[in-house]
């Protein structure tokens, strides 16, 4: 959240589509995907021995925790930090990052989940 609260100034602007691709939005994924990341491997253990049902219902409630996070910064940016809006590409990265941890999280636990 101090992250995303710091003043626009501190950041490359985006001005075009081309630019979307920008150092911006690689930070704003790569952030939530350490978020999303995070978020599942608390459950790291009932993750792997758990069923597919189970592990799936994870999954789903990670990515609702996550982009309900990622929504929450964007809302403040737009009409709390200063210096800060609210972006919808910057959201739609942030949803990108977090898609991107749970991917991480089930490439690196594959090997410890049992074959349910």
């Amino acid at each position: 959240m101090i992250l995303c609260g710091l003043p626009g100034s501190c950041f490359p602007t985006v001005r075009t589509f081309w630019e979307w691709f920008g150092p911006d939005k690689i930070v704003h994924a790569l952030m939530f995907t350490v978020f999303a990341f995070s978020v599942i491997f608390g459950y790291r253990d009932e993750y792997c021995e758990r069923e597919k049902t189970y592990r799936i219902k994870l999954q789903l409630i990670t990515l609702a925790i996550s982009i309900s996070y990622s929504a929450l910064t964007e809302i403040l940016q737009a009409h709390l930090f200063r210096g800060r809006y609210g972006n919808y590409y910057d959201f739609m990265a942030d949803v990108i990052g977090c898609i991107l941890g749970i991917l991480v999280f089930k490439i690196i636990f594959r090997k410890k989940m049992i074959k349910n």
